[in-house]
């Protein structure tokens, strides 16, 4: 059983800045795969970022430039830096842990956090 915390989000400005971040909790011996989606509001749910252990990152085409990934890998920890909003990027932000290895080296199921809400205004 894995829990991701996530906190951050709330309101900003267009061409402001946020800060989120999720931590895992459990019997985790390592999370291969950690990142964000988001959900605007009537649409589907949408890449933002993952990063791998390794430190590899991927972004998706709408944020790329202007956020930053980034983990902690002995916290199980992912953040995502926002910089330069865009009244787009409104939406429901959810942190996400893929390839999970458990304490007893067994595999887990991806997990999703709960989201929080980021709303951008002009």
């Amino acid at each position: 059983q894995v829990q991701l915390a996530e906190s951050g989000g709330g309101m900003a400005q267009a061409g402001g800045s946020l800060r989120l971040s999720c931590t895992a909790s459990g019997s985790i011996f390592m999370i291969s795969v950690m990142g964000w989606y988001r959900q605007p509001p009537g649409k589907q749910r949408e890449l933002v970022a993952i990063i791998r252990a390794d430190g590899s990152a991927e972004y998706g085409d709408s944020v790329s430039g202007r956020f930053t990934i980034s983990r902690a890998n002995a916290e199980n920890t992912v953040n995502l830096e926002m910089r330069s909003l865009k009244l787009e990027d409104t939406a429901v932000y959810y942190c996400n842990a893929d390839g999970i290895i458990y304490s007893d080296y067994s595999e887990g199921l991806p997990y999703w956090g709960q989201g929080t809400l980021v709303t951008v205004s002009s």
